[in-house]
């Protein structure tokens, strides 16, 4: 574990205050994620900024933002960000199903949401240098060019909070301890 500071709202440098208090008044409690990343005031107001842009200013719905977001965390095997997105995809009403299978690493129950998964994927594994036929794949599904660079978006803010969380082993909140994770392995499947 990293020496990072968890931080309260008194503890936390000036400059990131409003946004913990901003977290605490949406949430009803400052998240942990957030706590930390309070160290690094720019990281926290560009994780929250990439956030609400990812959320309200791309062509996703909630059911294909929760698959970005999922697919990344599971691949980054994100102890702390898989819990909370379970939570987030429950208050946004996203199907258990497809929670679950992005939790489990199974099948979704739709072609047109493993198509988004798959691509995502692609893009995270290759770290942005994706196969054209993968591009064209992922548009023959159904999706835009718009959706293509919309994906990096959400990878991008995923890249902040996973590895944020890998390097300071944030605990898991206690209103996602109901939704803990652990990355299935081979054996265990």
């Amino acid at each position: 574990m990293s020496d990072l500071t968890i931080h309260s709202l008194e503890s936390a440098p000036a400059d990131s205050r409003e946004h913990l208090a901003a977290s605490e008044k949406s949430f009803g409690f400052i998240p942990g994620l957030h706590r930390v990343m309070a160290e690094a005031p720019a990281l926290l107001d560009g994780y929250k900024h990439l956030h609400n842009l990812f959320q309200t200013q791309t062509s996703f719905t909630n059911d294909e933002l929760t698959v970005v977001w999922q697919t990344v965390n599971v691949e980054h095997n994100c102890h702390y960000c898989v819990p909370a997105h379970t939570g987030i995809a429950k208050a946004m009403k996203v199907d258990d199903a497809i929670t679950n299978a992005l939790r489990d690493e199974t099948p979704l129950p739709d072609a047109r949401l493993e198509a988004l998964r798959a691509f995502t994927l692609r893009v995270v594994r290759g770290r942005g240098d994706v196969a054209e036929a993968d591009v064209r794949a992922f548009l023959n599904a159904g999706f835009t060019k718009r959706q293509v660079l919309e994906v990096i978006l959400g990878v991008a803010q995923k890249v902040m909070s996973n590895y944020t969380n890998h390097l300071a082993e944030t605990p898991v909140d206690d209103a996602f301890k109901a939704y803990v994770w652990e990355k299935r392995t081979a054996d265990a499947a």
